[in-house]
């Protein structure tokens, strides 16, 4: 069974500000023009051309600059956002740093999740790509592609170890509900059902939008997942799928709620109804295999395909 392990969250520090300020100083090495070179042979996919320039040190030296006009941009950042798959190979065969940043802080893969362009996010994250993108940059991929509807870009990412709680970084003084919305709370909001089975299946928290303690408490009203899904009258899928993976039914303040609304109905039924014993089953189950950090791998057990089925909430 493969186990995928975390990266610890880091905070940002006045030296980690200062990274970020000195990015936007020129660079005092010497470049006769290489690296804007390099940025023109990849802006049109001339990767054979791209091969041979990095063969010679005066341009490899400057493989990792960032020129060009506004967000001046490293040659792999350009091909990440342009989706030149071959282009980036040959950039990342020849040493580019994977997670370089550009001057908003923001990594290839992040530029590359962005723009839509699977088979370059594939290609960084095999490469080593951070699956959570730069700590000095208050988005991520996963909010990203959660928020675009990107399936396939989400599968990647978290196969790769993205968190699934992960939100936006703001300062605690800023903490608000909207402030810190989690990629299961823009999955629903924008109408991505599979995103959102997805996350949930990789472990996403099914009731609190935020999962930071501290930051709920500096809210006036926190809202769960399930009053989200209902005020923004969400289809009954989301919220069936809340309360399959053990939402807690009793959170939700319904007094706001208009009443007659089939997501409403399916929550007060279940008020109503104790879960079967196959459900509370599959819970204990999930929740074993997520507090070890493999909430995905319900297909690798040695079970029957029917229950493999029924523990991925599949038909």
């Amino acid at each position: 069974m493969k186990v995928v392990l975390r990266r610890q969250t880091k905070k940002m520090s006045l030296m980690d500000i200062n990274k970020i300020f000195s990015m936007l100083q020129p660079r005092e090495d010497e470049d006769h023009g290489e690296s804007e070179e390099l940025n023109q042979v990849v802006s049109v996919d001339d990767y054979q051309t791209l091969d041979k320039l990095l063969h010679q040190d005066r341009y490899k030296r400057v493989i990792n600059s960032r020129s060009g006009w506004g967000v001046p941009s490293t040659p792999l950042r350009l091909a990440a956002s342009k989706g030149h798959l071959r282009s980036l190979k040959v950039l990342l065969s020849h040493g580019a740093e994977v997670d370089s940043l550009d001057v908003k802080a923001q990594t290839p893969l992040f530029t590359a999740v962005s723009n839509g362009h699977l088979g370059c996010v594939k290609a960084l994250l095999e490469a080593g790509a951070g699956p959570s993108g730069s700590i000095y940059n208050n988005c991520s991929p996963l909010l990203t592609a959660a928020r675009d509807g990107n399936v396939e870009i989400l599968q990647q990412l978290l196969e790769h170890g993205a968190e699934t709680n992960v939100q936006a970084r703001v300062p605690e003084w800023a903490a608000n509900s909207t402030a810190c919305s989690g990629p299961l709370y823009l999955a629903a909001v924008y109408g991505h059902l599979e995103c959102f089975r997805l996350l949930l299946l990789y472990g996403a928290d099914p009731n609190y939008n935020c999962t930071d303690e501290r930051m709920i408490a500096r809210i006036k009203e926190p809202k769960t997942l399930l009053e989200i899904c209902l005020r923004h009258s969400c289809r009954r899928e989301f919220i069936k799928l809340l309360l399959d993976f053990g939402a807690n039914v009793y959170l939700p303040n319904i007094k706001k709620i208009a009443p007659g609304s089939e997501g409403l109905d399916l929550l007060l039924q279940a008020r109503a109804h104790p879960k079967s014993l196959m459900s509370q089953s599959r819970l204990v189950l999930r929740h074993i295999l997520k507090q070890a950090g493999c909430a995905h791998a319900l297909r690798e057990l040695d079970i029957p395909p029917v229950l493999v089925s029924y523990l991925q909430h599949q038909p």
